[in-house]
C-alpha cells in the first residue's frame, strides 16, 4: 500500500503542477481590458485553476499520510473539475468557433463584421443593457490612448497588426473613407457614408467608435483570439490531469485491495 500511496502523491504533485498554468491562462484572460469590461467571462478560469491547486493538495497530503478518506475525497472531487474543465473547454470552443475577422486591402490589421460571431456571444455581450456598461468600461480604459503613443505616420498605423477591438473602437471602418489624422483622430470624408456606422463615429476621445456596431464586432474578436490562445493551455492541462487521474485511480483502487488482502490474511492467520 505504501507503493501506491507514493505513486499517487507524485501524481498528486503533477495535478498540481498542472494547475499552475490554468490559474495563468485565468489570470491572463482576467487582466485583459475587453474582459475587465465583461465580468461573465472573467474569472471561471482562474476559479477552476485554484479549485483543482486545492483538491490537487489535498490528495497528495492523503497520500502522502495514508488518508484513505481524503483521497477517496480527492478522486471524487477532481472528477468533477476536470468535467467542468472539459464543458468549458467544448463551450468555449463551439461559442468562438465562428470567426467575423475579414482582411482589409492595404490595411495590416483586420475588421470585424459583427453577423459574423456565434449568437450566443451576440446575446450575452452586445444587447443594449449590457453594452452601456461595457462601452463606458472600454472609454475609460487605455485601449485606444495606447495605440496614438505607438503610432504616429498613417504609414505605420496602417500596416500594423493591431487588435481587433481597437481596430473597431478607436477608429471609424475603412469603408467609410474619413482621412487619417492620428491614430483616434479622423477627418470627415467628401464622398456618401452608407454604413451607419460611419455616421456614428465621433472625434470625441470618449465617444470614437464606441457606440458603431464595428466596436462591438470587434470586442468579439478580441475575446475569440484570447479565448482561442487560452485554450491551447487548457487542453494540453486537462490531458495531463486526466492521465494524473486514471493512474490515481488505479493505485487507490491497488492500495485498497492490497489492505484488503491484508486484513484478511490477519484474520485467517
Amino acid at each position: 500500500m505504501g507503493v501506491s500511496n507514493n505513486i499517487t502523491s507524485v501524481l498528486n504533485f503533477i495535478a498540481l503542477l498542472a494547475s499552475i498554468p490554468i490559474i495563468g491562462a485565468g489570470v491572463w484572460l482576467a487582466s485583459k481590458a475587453d474582459n475587465e469590461c465583461i465580468h461573465n467571462f472573467r474569472w471561471h478560469v482562474l476559479i477552476l485553476g485554484i479549485l483543482i491547486l486545492i483538491v490537487s493538495l489535498a490528495g497528495f497530503v492523503g497520500a502522502y499520510w495514508n488518508k484513505q478518506g481524503l483521497l477517496a475525497f480527492y478522486l471524487c472531487c477532481m472528477a468533477i473539475l476536470i468535467a467542468l474543465l472539459l464543458f468549458l473547454l467544448l463551450f468555449a470552443f463551439i461559442v468562438t468557433r465562428p470567426d467575423g475577422s475579414y482582411d482589409v486591402q492595404g490595411r495590416g490589421y483586420k475588421e470585424s463584421s459583427l453577423d459574423g460571431f456565434s449568437p450566443w456571444l451576440r446575446h450575452h455581450v452586445t444587447t443594449s443593457g449590457s453594452w452601456q456598461k461595457i462601452r463606458t468600461c472600454l472609454a475609460d480604459s487605455h485601449v485606444c490612448i495606447k495605440l496614438t503613443q505607438d503610432y504616429i505616420t498613417a504609414h505605420q498605423f496602417f500596416n500594423s497588426p493591431i487588435s481587433p477591438l481597437q481596430s473597431g473602437c478607436c477608429k471609424p471602418p475603412t469603408a467609410c473613407g474619413y482621412n487619417y489624422v492620428n491614430p483616434t483622430l479622423w477627418i470627415n470624408p467628401v464622398n456618401p457614408m452608407a454604413d451607419p456606422d460611419c455616421y456614428l463615429w465621433n472625434n470625441d476621445q470618449n465617444q470614437l467608435c464606441y457606440d458603431c456596431n464595428a466596436c462591438k464586432a470587434g470586442l468579439l474578436g478580441n475575446l475569440r483570439e484570447e479565448w482561442r490562445k487560452a485554450n491551447i493551455i487548457l487542453i494540453v492541462a486537462v490531458v495531463v490531469l486526466i492521465w494524473v487521474y486514471l493512474i490515481a485511480c488505479s493505485a487507490f483502487k491497488n492500495a485498497q485491495t492490497q489492505d484488503l488482502f491484508r486484513r484478511y490474511k490477519r484474520g485467517w492467520v
